[in-house]
């Protein structure tokens, strides 16, 4: 579980307790209308556990486009694969489900991350490798 996840959680789980501890002190109409209340922040609670994943796979792929523009535009006469976090799967829960990890042809020994927050905004954060690489084909500095 995601420290994300566990915040959610905590926040959800304290919303309640307050509502319960209030509902206690009201009578009549009040109790049920705080009734009301609580139940509808538990239903539109779950609304939202269930849809995240599917808003997440949306997200990702808006992202995954804007960067393949990005390196068609920036390394034209390469080739490479993209991958992605499979964040639904158990192992991969502890990794940022937003980064995009980009494999050249070229390159294969190397994965360079990708963070991209809009068209204009696409970073390159970080590179993986097998072999200590000194010079990486790929690197991008920071002004690019």
């Amino acid at each position: 579980m995601q420290p994300t996840e566990i915040i959610e959680i905590m926040i959800f789980v304290i919303v309640i307790v307050i509502n319960v501890i209030i509902l206690i002190f009201l009578k009549g109409n009040w109790r049920k209308i705080g009734l009301i209340l609580a139940l509808t922040t538990f239903v539109v609670y779950c609304i939202f556990l269930v849809a995240r994943p599917f808003w997440i796979d949306a997200q990702i792929d808006k992202k995954v486009e804007l960067l393949e523009s990005y390196l068609e535009e920036h390394y034209p006469k390469e080739e490479w694969t993209i991958s992605t976090v499979p964040h639904r799967k158990e192992g991969f829960k502890n990794v940022n489900q937003y980064y995009i990890g980009v494999v050249f042809e070229n390159e294969p020994e190397v994965t360079y991350d990708y963070w991209v927050e809009s068209k204009n905004n696409i970073y390159q954060i970080s590179y993986s490798t097998k072999n200590g690489l000194k010079e990486l084909k790929h690197m991008e500095k920071l002004n690019e």
